[in-house]
Parts: structure tokens; sequence; C-alpha cells
């Protein structure tokens, strides 16, 4: 309704226009940004154009461009101002200003809306005038408010808009007290540190124009960022998005997604779903497995909410959800590291901007995507950089496991869910002890074996042959070949056996089901690279020792007679541990 009225309105006005430039009534503009750049002021007359009527631009002089709409009559200006404020059409902090503002009009092209007329020279030959364009004469500086002028201006501000202009003081390093609207000693302070930075009189009191140029140096590390509110009906979602740096890409329950459009490797994500608290919580749980939220970071959720933050390397990833009324919605912002300042003004824009509309997103979107067990409704599932395998060694959950699984980890964890924290490693016999960050109760706990097994005895590990894949360990059967390494290790033995990467530092096990050491990384020997039958287990010897090293008591036992294939599989299953190295 407040469009079609506003559309009438503009009729009235357009019709006036003409009558206000020649009878020079009280006119006003409706300034909506101001830019340091020409170049880009246009892009954003143009970008204001496509919704918006009566968009112009003018020079301010000293080397700053507006963008205004206008000319009105005093009353028409604030009618403007008030109803696309309030659509959010134009930003917050738009204001009134007087044609007295502006030097020369530069949009649209040819337009002469401030009634400057055209220098006029003979066209030779014909001895007539004709209007013809020439090169512009250095621009003086304008005339500025007085301070009792601004004092006046600054008195039509409302709180919101007062409390706005604390904060880019604040942002430009020259107030450090509450954002509460209420110029008082502090903030006339900082206006006056603000003026005499950039070479003005120090009054303590803003002019428009000065007000202006804070303003342009709080929003120029945004420029080609295009922040345009985006309206998404299908999730119920309005909010301020960089759109110069983004455009949409899938929507797939319960995300819709916009991606990287240029060279900024920035992500949105808009997320809706109908449920109750179990559903904001499966979801708060769901997130943390993603790619694009980094392990390292804050979270917390509350009854109707969360917020999930994580950083490495490469980006900085934002999430903040809320269930209200049977809806959860929320968003993500990844901004790519070393561009804090720009990342934390666009995501203030996103939280002021955001605002729920009806509906949420069909579970049904996107559900013909391709599928693939490393995707989550079409986003990267974090895998760990590592997947090894361990057995537990005490009733308390403490694990033995290759050395190999956890190198330059940020994280280690067990089974994909528990964390763990290293008790010792040792590179030279290749073993690292785990100790879980909560106790855990393991099925089976390890016996292991007193002295060697008999040579050509059957052997088999247990282990995660392919890093968690199945989800459950395998068993691989094989011979002890040799009690002695290749170059006459005591403690290492060899083994006639197939296995996989994976499967290292895992338990083997002898035919009687005693752990007889721990599975080692395959590795080249001396710079050859061995036969594929050709695997190697730390003995169990060394293992019961480097436990009583660390205080740790192992089970030693000598076995109970020849197990049948299908219980020695179900006994390495119950004490083999998956364990996953992450950053």
């Amino acid at each position: 309704m407040i469009r079609v009225l506003l559309s009438i309105f503009f009729t009235v006005i357009v019709s006036t226009q003409a009558a206000i430039a020649q009878n020079n009534q009280d006119i006003a503009w409706v300034q909506i940004e101001a830019q340091p750049s020409l170049t880009v002021t246009q892009q954003r007359a143009q970008f204001y154009g496509r919704d918006l009527q009566d968009v112009n631009g003018f020079s301010l002089g000293g080397g700053w461009y507006a963008v205004a709409l206008g000319p009105y009559t005093q009353a028409d200006a604030q009618t403007v101002l008030n109803v696309y404020r309030s659509e959010g059409l134009i930003p917050i902090d738009s204001f009134l200003v007087e044609s007295s503002t502006f030097r020369s009009q530069f949009w649209p092209v040819g337009a002469n809306l401030l009634d400057l007329p055209a220098k006029v020279q003979p066209q030779l030959g014909t001895g007539e005038p004709v209007a013809t364009i020439t090169t512009p004469e250095p621009e003086a500086e304008p005339i500025d408010e007085t301070p009792r002028q601004a004092r006046a201006s600054e008195a039509e501000l409302t709180k919101e808009e007062r409390m706005q202009l604390q904060s880019w003081l604040k942002w430009a390093g020259f107030y450090n007290s509450a954002i509460d609207g209420a110029f008082g000693r502090g903030t006339r302070g900082s206006m006056a540190a603000w003026q005499e930075s950039n070479e003005y009189e120090g009054t303590g009191i803003l002019t428009t124009m000065q007000r202006a140029k804070l303003r342009g140096q709080f929003f120029a590390v945004l420029e080609g960022m295009d922040l345009r509110l985006v309206s998404n009906s299908d999730a119920g979602i309005d909010m301020q998005l960089p759109m110069g740096v983004l455009s949409k890409t899938t929507t797939e329950f319960p995300f819709v997604q916009y991606g990287a459009s240029g060279d900024v490797p920035a992500k949105v994500l808009l997320i809706s779903q109908a449920g109750d608290q179990n559903t904001l919580f499966g979801l708060y749980d769901i997130m943390q497995t993603l790619e694009i939220v980094p392990l390292t970071g804050e979270r917390e959720r509350k009854d109707k909410s969360f917020v999930l933050t994580g950083q490495n390397n490469k980006v900085v990833s934002h999430t903040e959800v809320t269930l209200k009324d049977g809806n959860i919605k929320g968003f993500t912002l990844v901004w790519p590291v070393a561009d804090e300042e720009r990342r934390t003004r666009i995501l203030g824009e996103m939280q002021a901007s955001f605002a729920r509309t009806e509906g949420v997103l069909d579970p049904a979107a996107g559900s013909n995507a391709e599928q693939s067990v490393d995707l989550l409704s079409g986003l990267d599932v974090r895998k760990p950089k590592m997947s090894r395998s361990g057995f537990f060694v005490d009733g308390s959950g403490t694990v033995v496991t290759t050395a190999e699984a956890v190198m330059s980890c940020t994280r280690i964890t067990l089974e994909n869910d528990y964390q763990a924290e290293i008790v010792m490693t040792d590179d030279a016999r290749g073993i690292a002890i785990l100790r879980p960050m909560t106790k855990l109760a393991p099925m089976q706990v390890a016996s292991l074996r007193g002295g060697d097994a008999r040579l050509q005895s059957d052997v088999a590990v247990s282990g995660y042959s392919y890093e968690g894949v199945l989800g459950a360990p395998t068993m691989t059967f094989g011979t002890l070949a040799d009690v002695k390494g290749l170059n006459g290790q005591p403690n290492v033995k060899r083994l006639a056996m197939n296995a996989l990467p994976g499967d290292a530092g895992g338990p083997v096990l002898d035919s009687e089901g005693t752990v007889m050491g721990m599975l080692l990384p395959k590795a080249s020997q001396n710079g050859q690279n061995l036969p594929a039958d050709v695997s190697f287990a730390l003995g169990s010897d060394a293992i019961v020792s480097l436990l009583s090293e660390n205080g740790l008591e192992a089970i030693v036992a000598q076995g109970n007679g020849a197990q049948a294939p299908e219980d020695l599989t179900r006994l390495g299953s119950d004490m083999t541990v998956l364990v996953s190295c992450w950053n």
C-alpha cells in the first residue's frame, strides 16, 4: 500500500519540479550516499536508479561526490526521506540538504537541475553562439556551515542517527565511551579531535558536510561490496548482503547458498527450516561437521539460539541461528582471513538488517541435487587430515596408536566423537598413547601377550582399513614371519600380511586372542620399497614397558587356547578404535 501511495505522490512531485526550479522555492534534497570516487558514485547512482525515482549525482567539492534524490519542497523531501528509510530502500543515515551543498551535477548525464548555465562561445565559420562543454576550472572549496548552522542541522538528527555518528567516531579511533546518542563532553571532544585530524577547526560540532565526510570514511572500506537488501521469499529472510562479491548458487534444504562471484572467496548461507528445540540442537551439531565452520572458535548454545564462530589459516566463519514461533532461521558468513575490518563491518550490516518474513524453506528444496557421502545439503563435510587405528589398553579408555596418527594435529578424536589428548609419543618406536578428554567405558580391553608367539603361527590385525569409511573395523589375516625386524630389532615383529594404511596402529592378535603387538605404518627400508605382503608390528613387550613408564598398568596374559575366526573378529572389533587427526 505504501508503494502505491508513494507512486501517486511522486506523480504530483514530478509535475511540480519544473515550477520549483523556476520559482526558486525552498528546495530540498535527500542525500543518501557520499563517496570519494566519481566512478564509484556513478555506479551507486545507477544502482539506486533501478528502484527509485529522481536519482541524481552531484559534486560536493574537495574530491567528494554525492547521490541525492530530488529536487523537492522541504515537506515533500521529508516525506520521501521517511518513507524510503522505513522501507529500507535508502540508508538509515540519509538526511536532507539544500542546493547550496552541491557544486555541479554529473548524473544523469546532461542534467542540470541546479540550473547552472552552460558556457557559451562562438562556433567558427558561423558567428553563432552554441553551448559547448569546456574544461572546468578547479573547484573552489564550498562554504561550510557556521557552528550555529551546524548545531541547528545537528538538532534535526534522530537518536539513532546520533548513535550512528558516535559509532563512526569510535570506529575512527576518536571515541571510546557508550553509544547512547547523548552528545556530552566526551562526544564533543571526540568530534573536535576528528575535526583537527581532518584539518578542520575543532569546534566540537560537526557540520552536515563533515558528517558526510566521516560517513564516507566509514564506508570507504566497503567500496565495491555493493551492500544490498536481498529478499529471499523461499527462506523467508530479508537482509543486507555484499552482492558485489556474491551471487546466488544453490538452494538445498535447509540452506540458500551464495558463493563467491569474483576474487573474494566469500560465502553466505541463509538458514531456514521449521522445527523445535530438538531440531535447533541437531542443527547446532550438524553445522560443526561442515568444512565452512573451522574447529577453532567459540561455540555458544542457548535454549532458543546458537552462535558458532571458527577460524583457520584461510577463513573466518560466523553463524547465528534463532528459534521463534516454530521457525529456525539464521545465517552464516564465511570471509577470508586478513580482511578483518571489512568482514566485521559487513557482519554488522548483516546482523542489523536481518529480518524474518513469512514462510520457511521447503524440505524438498534441492532434493534432486547430486548426492555424495562427502556432502551435506551441497556443503563439504569436514574430513580429518588422517585416520588410523588404535586399541584400548585400560578400563578408562586409554588408547595406544601409531605416532603417525597424531603428528601436527589441531585436534585428535576417538571414533570422531570423543576428543583425546596425547600422553606421550615415541617417534623412534612409532607409538603414541592417548587419553580421552572424557572417561570412556570400552567394550573390550587388550590383553597384551607376554613373550613371543610361534613363528609361522596365524595372526590377524583389527583396523579401520579404509580410514573410517566403512564405520567399523575389519580383520586382516596373516602369519608371523619373524620375531625380529629386518635388521634384527628385537622389539619389531615381521608379518606376512597385506595390510592397508588405515590399519596402522591397530592390535595384532595371535590365534588365542592376545595382542602380540601394534601394527606399524608401512615405510621403505633404507630407501627400498618392500613387497606388499610385508608388514611390521611393535612387540607387546615394548608396549607394556612404555605404558609402565607413563604410570599405566597393562593387562598381560598368555591366552586360553585357539579361538574361532568369528570370535577373534568380535574380540578385535570391540577393542579397536578409530583415531583421527584434524586441522
